[in-house]
C-alpha cells in the first residue's frame, strides 16, 4: 500500500519538503522523517537507519549547528533540494530527492565546504586534470582524469572508493582519501582515474532499485567501465592499467579482475576485508559499543546490529525479506549476492601482482582481516603486503585508538602509503 504524500508545512514545495526533512533529522524526530519517504525509500532507510546516518553526520563532522539555504535542481521526474547543514568542522550540503508526489526518494551528501590543502607530497605542477565521463547511459559519471606532465605512455590506475554513496574523492569529513592517493601518484608518474559512484550521482534511480540493487550495480560494472576507458586513454600505456579499492572497493577489486576477460595488470587492496561483511558490521559496532562511541544507547544498538546479521546470515534469508531488518537497511538481493563471492579463492586464482596495505589502528577492517589474505596467497612472489602501524581506516597517521571522530579532523593519506603503492605500480 502506498505511502501517503507529506502534509502540514512542507506542502508539496520540494523546497520545504527537504528542509523538513533534514529538520526532522536533526531533531532526533526520525519516525516523522520516515513518515515522508516513498515506500522504495523507506525500505532502504527506515527510522533506525536515517538515525544512524544522523550519528554518523554528527561523529565526521561535529555538532549539529543549524540549518541554511535550500536551493532545487530539476531532474525529472525528481527534485533535488540540496540543503546547508552547518555543523562544527564543516558546512555540508544534503541532496534531498523529491517525487513528484512529495515524498522523499532518495538521501546523500554533497561535498562539505572545507577540505584540506594538498599534501606535502602533491606537486601540482607535475601532472594536469581533465573532466570527463565513465560508463555510458543512462548511468553515465562525472570523473576526473589526473595526467602525469611529459611524453608517456604512462601507467595508470582507476580508484575506486569504499561504501556508501561516495564522491569522487571519497569525502569523509573533511578528509579525501582518494583525492590524496589521485594527486600523490600523479605527482609520482602514474595517471589516476577516479569517479562519482553510482549511488551518488543517480540516488534517486538507484533508491527505485533498492529492492533488487547488488554490488554490480552499485561498484562493479562502474568500475569496469573505467578501467576499459582508461586503457583507451591517449597518454596511458594500456598494459599498465591498475585496480587501485580501498575499503569496499579493495574488496571486490578480485571479483572485478575476474570478471574482466583482459584483467587489469594489477590490483591494490588498502584496507580490505577478508572476512564476510556481515561479520565486519558486526565487528565494528561491537568496538564502538566497548568504547563508548554508541551512545547511551549503545545495548539496544548492538542488540538490534546483532539481530540483522544472524538474519543476513541466516539460511532464512531471502529476495522478499524486508531491508528494514538486515544490516545498514540494505536489501536482501545485496546479501545474497556477496554469499556467492569468495574473495580469497578468487584472489588465489588470480594471476596478476597484487598490493595490501593494512593499517595498524584501523577498526573498521582490523589488522587481524589480513591473516588471511597471507594464507590464500602464501608462496607468491608478485604479492606485496605492507603494514602500517599508525594508519587509521581513511589511511591518516594517529596515535591511540582509532573512533569516528577522528575523521573530523584533517589530515592526508600517509606519504609513505603513496610512496610504496607508486613503487609498487612503476616496477609492474
Amino acid at each position: 500500500m502506498p505511502s501517503p504524500a507529506p502534509t502540514g508545512p512542507a506542502g508539496g514545495d520540494p523546497a520545504a519538503i527537504g528542509h523538513a526533512f533534514i529538520d526532522a533529522l536533526a531533531r532526533g524526530d526520525t519516525a516523522a522523517a520516515e513518515a515522508m519517504e516513498d515506500d522504495a525509500m523507506r525500505a532502504a532507510a527506515p527510522a533506525a537507519a536515517l538515525a544512524q546516518l544522523w550519528e554518523q553526520l554528527v561523529t565526521q563532522f561535529g555538532a549539529f549547528e543549524g540549518l541554511g539555504d535550500v536551493e532545487t535542481t530539476e531532474q525529472p521526474p525528481y527534485t533535488i533540494a540540496t540543503v546547508q547543514a552547518t555543523f562544527a568542522n564543516a558546512s555540508v550540503p544534503l541532496l534531498v530527492t523529491v517525487a513528484g508526489d512529495g515524498r522523499v526518494a532518495g538521501l546523500h551528501l554533497g561535498t562539505p565546504a572545507t577540505s584540506p590543502s594538498p599534501a606535502a607530497y602533491v606537486r601540482p605542477d607535475a601532472f594536469t586534470e581533465t573532466e570527463l565521463t565513465v560508463g555510458s547511459a543512462p548511468w553515465q559519471l562525472p570523473g576526473t582524469l589526473a595526467m602525469p606532465k611529459g611524453d608517456g605512455p604512462f601507467p595508470a590506475v582507476v580508484l575506486l572508493a569504499g561504501s556508501g554513496p561516495q564522491d569522487r574523492d571519497e569525502t569523509i569529513g573533511v578528509n579525501t582519501p582518494l583525492r590524496d592517493l589521485a594527486w600523490g601518484l600523479a605527482s609520482a608518474g602514474i595517471a589516476t582515474l577516479r569517479y562519482e559512484k553510482r549511488t551518488k550521482e543517480h540516488a534517486a534511480e538507484m533508491a527505485a532499485q533498492a529492492a533488487t540493487i547488488t554490488v554490480r550495480e552499485e561498484t562493479t560494472d562502474d568500475a569496469i567501465a573505467a578501467l576499459e576507458m582508461l586503457r583507451e586513454t591517449p597518454g596511458v600505456d594500456p598494459d599498465r592499467v591498475f585496480l587501485a579499492g580501498h575499503s569496499l572497493g579493495g574488496y571486490l577489486a578480485p571479483r572485478i579482475a575476474a570478471q574482466m576477460g583482459d584483467p587489469p595488470a594489477g590490483i591494490a587492496l588498502l584496507e580490505a576485508n577478508s572476512s564476510p561483511l556481515t561479520t565486519l558490521i558486526l565487528d565494528q559496532v561491537e568496538y564502538l559499543a566497548a568504547n563508548g562511541s554508541l551512545g547511551p544507547d549503545s545495548g539496544s544498538q548492538l542488540a538490534a546490529v546483532r539481530s540483522q546479521v544472524a538474519l543476513a546470515e541466516s539460511p532464512d534469508l531471502s529476495p522478499s525479506t524486508p531491508a528494514s531488518g538486515l544490516p545498514l537497511g540494505v536489501p536482501a538481493s545485496y546479501w545474497l549476492d556477496l554469499r556467492t563471492y569468495d574473495p580469497l579463492a578468487i584472489s588465489h586464482d588470480l594471476a596478476i601482482p597484487m598490493f595490501f596495505s593494512q593499517g595498524g589502528r584501523d577498526y573498521q577492517v582490523p589488522p587481524d582481516e589480513l591473516a588471511a589474505w597471507r594464507k590464500a596467497l602464501v608462496g607468491r612472489n608478485d604479492v606485496a603486503f605492507r603494514e602500517y602501524p599508525g594508519l587509521n581506516h581513511l589511511l591518516m597517521e594517529g596515535t591511540g585508538p582509532s573512533t569516528p571522530a577522528e575523521y573530523s579532523d584533517p589530515g592526508h593519506v600517509a606519504p609513505e602509503l603513496v610512496a610504496d603503492l607508486a613503487a609498487w605500480m612503476l616496477e609492474q
